[in-house]
């Protein structure tokens, strides 16, 4: 049996062993936090990856429901407020009723009689008043009105929405009832020069005032939506012609002479 009598031979090989035996435990503890780092790599990877497949299977119920001509509850809320800015949904709220009749007085002589009954410009220049003052919703003697809405004398009667009305004039507006009702107090205003000719013109504020739908559609015959990328390349184009007039305008101005 080979026996070690030298005691520095001794130590150095003691000092050897322990050097490789902390080695191999520190190479040991490397692999095992290695081993843990990856465990837990794979766990969040398999969570996100359960969230992805959530999202990916919401979004393929969405399709189906819009598919099959449902559509989530935000899309469904923005359609309606299209439709009830378009007047295709009835409305209710805070407002005013606002009741206008000829005047029962008699025209004096050489007074023009038309001056003490009610016109579409005076009509007109109510509805403008309440839309300025922020009405949601205006309907005139029933008749919602809306962009395409033409309110025109046609005789003794006005049309709107191509339909007669015939004076008293009803009209209905939802919005802040004291704003409404002071836009139209105003001073000056479009009540005050219908007083001035007896025009009666009584405003009512009420807490819940009910505008109906616009009666039938309007179908765009020539008009068409524009493309989002149409219209930024009519925008450049736009842009492009004014910057040459300008400059072609610049260089008038410094060629002319002195």
């Amino acid at each position: 049996m080979l026996t070690i009598k030298n005691k520095h031979t001794r130590i150095l090989i003691f000092i050897v062993c322990a050097v490789l035996g902390f080695m191999i435990t520190m190479q040991l503890k490397s692999q095992q936090r290695h081993q843990t780092v990856s465990v837990q790599r794979a766990e969040e990877l398999s969570v996100r990856l359960k969230e992805v497949q959530a999202d990916r299977d919401k979004l393929e119920k969405e399709l189906e429901e819009y598919r099959a001509g449902r559509v989530s509850d935000i899309v469904q809320k923005e359609m309606d407020a299209l439709r009830s800015r378009a007047g295709e949904t009835a409305l209710e709220g805070k407002g005013i009723i606002l009741t206008i009749d000829d005047s029962k007085q008699a025209a004096k002589a050489g007074e023009n009689k038309n001056l003490y009954i009610i016109h579409d410009e005076d009509l007109l220049r109510v509805i403008n008043e309440l839309r300025a003052a922020g009405a949601e919703a205006i309907a005139l003697n029933g008749q919602r009105l809306v962009s395409t809405s033409e309110v025109r004398c046609v005789g003794p009667t006005v049309l709107v929405n191509e339909t007669r009305l015939a004076a008293p004039f009803i009209i209905a507006a939802i919005g802040n009832p004291q704003t409404l009702e002071s836009s139209l107090k105003l001073r000056g205003g479009v009540l005050e020069n219908f007083k001035f000719w007896g025009i009666k013109a009584e405003v009512e504020k009420r807490e819940k005032v009910k505008i109906p739908a616009i009666s039938g559609k309007k179908n765009f015959e020539f008009a068409k939506v524009v493309k989002p990328k149409e219209a930024k390349e009519e925008k450049n184009q736009a842009a492009e012609e004014k910057q040459g007039t300008q400059a072609a305008a610049s260089g008038a101005q410094g060629g002319a002479p002195q």
